[in-house]
């Protein structure tokens, strides 16, 4: 990721998503910062940044399943 453009923006996270990206950002040796945007990344990527938008239900559904697992790991991790 080094030498890649950066912009610095104010973004308001929900307690829980911030604990999370600091926990993988740590785990992954990165800043909060660096994890944030490419976690960004990976899911505009995944729900089709660029391309017709899929289905809103079907994204909202996998949000919270994406959100209970991450949950679920990061408790099992301590």
């Amino acid at each position: 990721m080094s030498g890649m453009a950066t912009r610095k923006v104010t973004l308001s996270l929900d307690e829980y998503a911030w604990e999370f990206a600091q926990a993988a950002a740590r785990r992954a040796g990165v800043s909060p910062s660096a994890w944030v945007s490419a976690a960004a990344r990976r899911e505009a990527v995944r729900l089709g940044a660029g391309t017709a938008w899929g289905d809103p239900l079907a994204e909202a559904t996998a949000d919270q399943d994406d959100a209970a697992t991450a949950e679920r790991d990061l408790r099992a991790a301590g």
